[in-house]
């Protein structure tokens, strides 16, 4: 009894009534020696080739529950090599079969079909900043030894050719095992097979490596996990995205995680790079990607107890063939080391890609062409119907929070609440102890779903007054978040800008106060705040750091010179760290910390510009400030930073070196609806050397 190709096969081309007949005895025949039987039958009803005694191999998948032996039923089924030379007639047979597939393929084009170009990382549809290099004549893949034809990194048709000539080859003379096409590219075969018609069972395909693979994944369904934003480790500050894989026992039972496997693509970076080194190669593609695949639940522990970071699953509605060719790609691919983009190729790009693979009209990653953040592919995959309602699981500090807001709720002495918001005291998780499963959630939500969040783009047109002089300002923002913007969908206090700048159109001829009509107000590379509240249940510090330019006065010069009251574009860096304390009412059975924070930090700041005194100064001092949620639409804040800046010893009496430079600030916003608001902002400097100390604005803020 011989065997043939990959079951995938079967997903494609339903078996005829007699063949499927002579299967079903077949397997009613061994059924006393394999028992239970294997997992052979796919859920679209397709009933896959029988495997002989001599063939099947079933591996035990072994964990704390026991697992059923199954096999696995996208492998290659393991024969033994025929040791005897292919007949003449094989030899004509797939001369035939080679000729028919190569004029049906020029017919219908496959070469330029969208899906044959996706398997082989042609990209025809993606624009790039700070990304790869989009060529759409050539593969992004630059390893050899993903292609059969020299020429097909640049050549699509000379690469299906190769594989067809290869599977027409394999048809009269078996590989050497683990060696077929089938093995090393079964998505790219199973697709051809279901275009040309293309009987994988004549091919004798032994690929015990691929079996195991599979057996051990035993993909059955797939979801994307969501884990929201962390500002303690700055690559996890846009959060994070990964497929669960789910076999047949996890997807009917959410709880059985021991039951999954996570698919994570990451940057394989080296840790001993300073983090500016690392993130500057992480930008640019100086670093590989890495496809990880591990147990569900280290890698779920990883968010949930050790980050602390809420987490959001959903369902992706794919049916099971495309589950299984999208994992069959992933064979294909998961070691070929592509350069890394932290803004365009990362985990978030890479979910897309592999939907794009097995749906080629939808084109998603097309979509978001020059950033891909993992709450836009959330937000985009509900766009286009692609997943079910998210279901949620709270970190370790959100059950520990919504333990604390009951204690308080309570009036309970103050040991008791330290002992419940301390996570080594209080050892709660959402992960059972034996760290295989997970618990049932006590707890709902804290307004942090992912899709009910505002746009990240932005766009700000704003008309204001500073001193005697109006002006009018137009800013845009390519992220993210700040503390006035609508909290819904994001973590609590969370604050984090990035590349935005804010060009003003000032409406007067007054040299005095701005040299140009026209200026540059600023440009943010990165500025954010991390607020974990002592008196809350999150571990971690509080902090803040930015790295922009920005327009700045300088309150070192005399009033009476005439550049006295000329603001001056500066490059700022700045760090900021200290306390935090959250206050309020919380609401009641979530993980939510009370609504309003305020908080004192320590700043140091250095600044560098040649309009300034001595084209550079220095400061330290003290942030202060406060946060309030009014309601639901209506939030306030308000700040008072104490600098004492240093420019260096002067000669100049009408200059000085050091000096305190007080600013306080006020922030409201009013959202008109979730992707729309109103904002006024006003700030007030306390230096008597500078004329122009008031500025106040209005602003309709547009997210996109």
């Amino acid at each position: 009894m011989r065997c043939h190709a990959l079951i995938m096969n079967a997903i494609h081309q339903p078996l005829s009534p007699l063949t499927a007949a002579v299967g079903i005895l077949m397997v009613a025949q061994s059924a006393q020696a394999f028992l239970p039987t294997p997992l052979n039958i796919v859920s679209e009803g397709v009933l896959a080739p029988t495997l002989s005694d001599e063939s099947t191999q079933q591996i035990m998948v072994a964990d704390n529950t026991n697992r059923a032996k199954m096999t696995a039923n996208l492998a290659a089924p393991k024969i033994t090599e025929s040791k005897t030379p292919p007949s003449a007639q094989n030899l004509n047979n797939a001369t035939e079969q080679l000729s028919r597939w190569q004029n049906q393929a020029d017919s219908k084009n496959l070469a330029q079909h969208t899906t044959w170009r996706r398997l082989l990382y042609f990209v025809d549809d993606k624009k790039s900043l700070l990304g790869k290099s989009k060529k759409n004549n050539q593969s992004l893949v630059d390893n050899a030894e993903f292609f059969l034809s020299p020429n097909g990194r640049t050549d699509s048709k000379a690469e299906l050719d190769a594989m067809l000539k290869a599977l027409a080859a394999e048809m009269a003379t078996p590989a050497a095992k683990n060696d077929s096409v089938i093995c090393r590219f079964p998505a790219r075969a199973n697709w051809l097979a279901g275009e040309l018609g293309i009987d994988l069972n004549r091919i004798n395909a032994d690929c015990p490596k691929l079996e195991d693979w599979m057996t051990t994944l035993a993909p059955n369904q797939l979801s994307v996990m969501f884990a929201q934003e962390y500002l303690d480790n700055p690559l996890s500050a846009f959060a994070h995205t990964l497929l669960r894989i789910d076999s047949k026992a996890s997807a009917n039972d959410f709880s059985k995680i021991n039951h999954a496997y996570a698919l994570n693509d990451t940057v394989n970076g080296n840790d001993s790079d300073q983090f500016v080194i690392y993130a500057l190669k992480s930008v640019s593609g100086r670093y590989n990607n890495i496809i990880e695949i591990d147990p569900y639940p280290s890698r779920l522990a990883k968010y949930l107890q050790e980050d602390e970071r809420d987490t959001w699953t959903y369902h992706l509605m794919l049916t099971p063939s495309e589950v299984q060719q999208i994992m069959a790609h992933v064979w294909e691919t998961k070691d070929l080391g592509l350069p890394y983009y932290f803004t365009t190729d990362n985990c978030a790009s890479e979910i897309l890609r592999l939907i794009d693979v097995v749906r080629p009209d939808q084109h998603l990653l097309s979509q978001l062409s020059f950033a891909v953040i993992p709450s836009d592919v959330i937000q985009l995959l509900n766009k286009e119907n692609l997943i079910e309602k998210g279901r949620f699981t709270p970190s370790d500090s959100s059950l520990r929070q919504a333990q604390l807001n009951k204690a308080q709720a309570l009036n309970l002495p103050k040991a008791k609440l330290d002992g419940i918001k301390s996570h080594k005291d209080n050892p709660i998780s959402s992960i059972s102890p034996d760290g295989q499963t997970l618990l049932p959630t006590t707890i709902s939500a804290a307004n942090n779903n992912p899709l009910d969040r505002h746009f990240l783009q932005s766009m700000q047109l704003g008309i204001g007054q500073r001193g005697g002089n109006s002006y009018a300002d137009i800013g845009v923002q390519a992220g993210y978040h700040d503390m006035l913007d609508n909290p819904a969908g994001f973590p609590q206090f969370f604050n984090l800008t990035g590349l935005a700048a804010t060009l003003r159109v000032n409406d007067t001829d007054n040299e005095k106060l701005s040299p140009n009509r026209v200026t540059l107000q600023n440009f943010t590379l990165i500025k954010g705040r991390s607020f974990n509240p002592v008196n809350a249940a999150k571990k971690g510090a509080t902090w803040g750091a930015a790295i922009e330019a920005t327009r700045v006065n300088d309150g070192s010069q005399n009033e009476a010179l005439q550049n006295s009251d000329k603001d001056h574009l500066v490059g700022n860096t700045s760090f900021e760290y200290g306390w935090s304390w959250a206050f309020g009412a919380p609401k009641l059975g979530t993980g939510h910390m009370p609504p309003q924070l305020c908080f004192a930090m320590a700043n140091g700041t250095a600044q560098a510009g040649r309009g300034i005194s001595k084209g550079y100064r220095v400061g330290a001092g003290i942030d202060t400030g406060c946060y309030y949620q009014i309601n639901e639409r209506l939030r306030a804040a308000a700040g008072l930073q104490l600098p004492y800046w240093y420019h260096g010893d002067s000669s100049d009496d009408s200059i000085t070196s050091h000096y305190w430079q007080p600013i306080s600030s006020l922030g409201l916003q009013y959202d008109i609806d979730k992707n729309q608001a109103l904002r006024i902002e006003a700030s007030y400097e306390w230096r008597d050397r500078i004329e122009s100390q008031d500025d106040i604005k209005l602003s309709y803020k547009r997210y996109f």
